[in-house]
């Protein structure tokens, strides 16, 4: 992650529900979470009043673009 991105995801809401930011989302992915449960196992998220509904939407698409970055780089 970028250093702009690093400060924009400690301004954008990660999980409304819970109050948790962007960041700590893209932290659980970088240190090995792979999936929606062990990202919110990790961080907190999707125990709010959506239960997962609009946080689990933007995990699955941070998950999803981090697979295509290492498919294309072959990392």
């Amino acid at each position: 992650m970028k250093p702009d991105d690093r400060i924009m995801g400690r301004l954008k809401p990660g999980c409304i529900c819970m109050g948790i930011k962007l960041h700590r989302i893209l932290e659980a992915i970088e240190q090995g979470a792979s999936s929606f449960e062990e990202v919110a196992q990790i961080t907190g998220i999707g125990n709010g009043d959506c239960n997962g509904q609009r946080c689990g939407k933007k995990v699955e698409e941070l998950l999803k673009n981090l697979s295509n970055k290492q498919t294309t780089t072959g990392i």
